[in-house]
């Protein structure tokens, strides 16, 4: 008996440890187990463009949109996202071909903010001008997404659709040249569309300026797209004719020209693509001219039998006149010694340093602000007597 209730009393031990074992497993793998492998924060997405335009531009489609500025979080973006530029083709009946949208330009983020201007990117997505050719007056379809990093994008923007059409082949002699009060700009007509096709007619030609950095001037001229801006290119003025004069413009500021063809579709304008670029930076190289009508009074000084000779000409009309100078010489044909090193503001001298007894020869010139001086006036001779 008492063996028997010792078994039954070992074995309800047993069993007790087994429990109290296995609950305290329990409590070890619920208290201190491993944890699982931690997982990485999502990538931040953009919220999607809504305000998505566009229209043709030479050969090519000028897209307009505001980038996001903020995660569809509600998180301020830190940077600007990279920009996908989605092209689509369209079904015979007009409507978008859903398999042709491919993602035909990618504008890496450090490179967004040169497409920013007046709060908005404008993006001129190209198009082989064959391909206008081929399909004049079809559509293109767009849609732009962004993103921060390779995982995620933002969803599409609005679809829009664009036609498209042949336009003149682009200018590419457009030249300029600096006069004293206006730069002359002057081109040739195109010939071809720029498919190679017949040309439209050109209603007008456009003439657009912009005014570079003058830091920036050297690397604008082997390409236009690496300016640094002051003001961006805007419409100057139209022509007829192919030929301009600017006379709206500064000696010593730095200014890019381009000339884009204007014709008409449908009722509407449309343009050209951009000319070759005139990058000038007009220097005051112009003399004013020439002081007129200089005359010579001899008259006694305050001096006892002392003599002076006032000079008086007429006042010259040059906007930029600085002042005038006087020479005078002792041998006709000669300029003379300098008699007034600083300018004079007035068109009149009064020479006191005279000598009786002597002849001299008078001459004036005029002094504009960036230094150049004008050929000297007729000179004028003086005889000062002796009392």
């Amino acid at each position: 008996m008492r063996t028997r209730e010792w078994h039954c009393a070992e074995a309800v031990g047993a069993a007790r440890g087994i429990f109290e074992l296995t609950v305290a497993a329990v409590f070890l793998v619920i208290g201190c187990g491993a944890p699982g492998e931690p997982k990485p924060p999502s990538p931040p997405i953009p919220v999607a463009v809504k305000d998505l335009s566009g229209h043709q531009q030479g050969d090519g489609v000028q897209l307009v949109f505001t980038l996001p500025s903020k995660t569809i979080a509600g998180d301020r973006l830190a940077a600007p996202p990279a920009v996908e530029i989605v092209r689509g083709s369209a079904q015979q009946d007009g409507s978008p071909d859903t398999k042709s949208f491919r993602v035909v330009y990618t504008i890496p983020s450090v490179l967004v903010t040169n497409y920013v201007g007046d709060g908005q990117m404008k993006f001129t997505d190209p198009i082989d001008p064959a391909e206008i050719s081929a399909h004049a007056g079809g559509t293109f379809f767009y849609a732009v997404r962004t993103r921060l990093s390779q995982k995620r994008a933002s969803a599409d923007s609005n679809l829009i659709g664009v036609r498209v059409f042949r336009v003149p082949e682009s200018i590419t002699t457009l030249t300029a040249q600096v006069m004293e009060t206006a730069i002359a700009l002057s081109w040739s007509a195109p010939a071809v569309s720029s498919g190679a096709g017949p040309v439209p007619v050109i209603s007008e030609y456009r003439v657009y300026r912009g005014e570079l950095d003058p830091a920036s001037v050297e690397v604008s001229i082997k390409n236009l797209s690496q300016a640094k801006w002051e003001s961006p290119l805007t419409l100057l003025a139209s022509s007829e004719e192919t030929n301009y004069q600017d006379t709206f413009f500064e000696f010593g500021e730095a200014y890019a020209y381009v000339v884009r063809s204007a014709v008409t579709v449908e009722g509407k304008p449309l343009e050209s693509s951009d000319s070759n670029s005139a990058i000038v930076i007009p220097r005051d190289t112009f003399p004013p001219a020439t002081p007129q009508d200089v005359v010579a009074d001899v008259e006694p000084g305050s001096a006892p039998d002392s003599i002076v000779v006032d000079l008086s000409w007429s006042i010259s009309r040059e906007t930029d006149l600085a002042g005038y100078r006087v020479y005078r010489a002792e041998e006709q044909g000669t300029k003379g010694a300098l008699l007034t090193p600083e300018l004079l503001l007035a068109p009149a001298y009064r020479d006191t340093s005279v000598q009786q007894g002597h002849r001299y020869w008078y001459t004036v010139t005029a002094v504009d602000h960036a230094e150049n001086e004008s050929v000297p006036s007729a000179a004028f001779p003086v005889d000062v007597a002796k009392p």
